[in-house]
C-alpha cells in the first residue's frame, strides 16, 4: 500500500519508518525541508516540501494512488483540513488526523474523520496508573452511545472466570492486557493478578458496571 504522511515531526518520522518496515511505500509532506532530517539516510520513500492541504502537494506525494493518509503535523486545523481533502476529494479509504484539542476531536469524530486526541489519551493513561479505581474511556463510537473502557477490577475477582464477571456486571469483556500483551478471552478464561480488563459498555450503564467490578463476586 502507498501511504502519505503529513508532518515530519517525531510522530511522523516514526510512522514513516514503521510503515516502511512493514513493506509499504511512504511519502512524507512537511513545509520545512530540514524536518526531513529526522527520517535519516535509511528512509527510502518520497519527501515533498509544502503544505499538506495543497492539492498539488498531495498529488506530488502520490495521494491519487494512496490507500491511507495520516495528518500528524503540530496544527489541528491543518490536520483536519488535509484529512478532509484526502477523504472527500481524493477518496482515500483510510484517513486519520491527530488532534490536540479534545473538544474538536469529538466533533470531527462525529463528522466521520477518525482522530487521535494526543493529550487526552496520554493523560488518561497516566490517570489510570495513578488512580486505578473506576473506569477510563479508551474509545467512543461516533454516536456517543457505546464506549470501550478499561475498568479497575477488585482483587477479589482474581481466580474467577471472565464469564462470572460478565454475568455480574451485564458487560461484555472485549480483551485483557496481561503482562503487556493483549489477549482475547473466552468464557473459561480466569482473571489473573495484574490483568487490565477492557470492556464494551453502553454509556448509561457505566456506574452499574463500575460497581460490579469494584465489589467482589460475593457482593455482586
Amino acid at each position: 500500500m502507498h501511504i502519505v504522511i503529513m508532518g515530519c515531526g517525531r510522530v511522523g518520522s516514526t510512522l514513516a519508518h514503521s510503515l516502511e518496515d512493514r513493506g509499504h511505500s511512504v511519502a512524507v509532506i512537511d513545509r520545512a525541508t530540514e524536518a526531513f532530517r529526522r527520517l535519516g539516510p535509511s528512509f527510502a520513500g518520497r519527501t515533498v516540501t509544502g503544505i499538506g492541504f495543497d492539492r498539488d502537494v498531495l498529488i506530488e506525494a502520490g495521494i491519487e494512488e494512496a490507500g491511507a493518509f495520516a495528518a500528524v503535523s503540530s496544527g489541528d486545523n491543518s490536520n483536519v483540513l488535509s484529512a478532509r481533502i484526502a477523504r472527500e476529494v481524493f477518496r482515500v479509504e483510510n484517513v486519520v488526523a491527530r488532534i490536540y484539542d479534545p473538544g474538536r476531536a469529538e466533533v470531527y469524530q462525529r463528522l466521520g474523520i477518525p482522530t487521535v486526541a494526543t493529550i487526552p489519551w496520554t493523560s488518561h493513561q497516566i490517570i489510570r496508573r495513578l488512580l486505578p479505581e473506576g473506569s477510563e474511556p479508551e474509545w467512543r463510537d461516533p454516536t456517543g452511545t457505546v464506549r470501550l473502557a478499561e475498568i479497575h477490577v477488585n482483587p477479589a475477582w482474581i481466580g474467577h472466570r471472565i464469564s462470572d464477571l460478565e454475568e455480574a456486571s451485564a458487560a461484555r469483556i472485549a480483551f485483557l492486557t496481561r503482562l503487556g500483551e493483549g489477549i482475547l478471552p473466552d468464557r473459561g478464561t480466569v482473571i489473573q493478578d495484574g490483568d487490565l480488563v477492557h470492556v464494551i459498555i453502553r454509556e448509561g450503564t457505566v456506574d452499574k458496571v463500575e460497581a460490579a467490578f469494584a465489589h467482589g463476586p460475593e457482593e455482586a
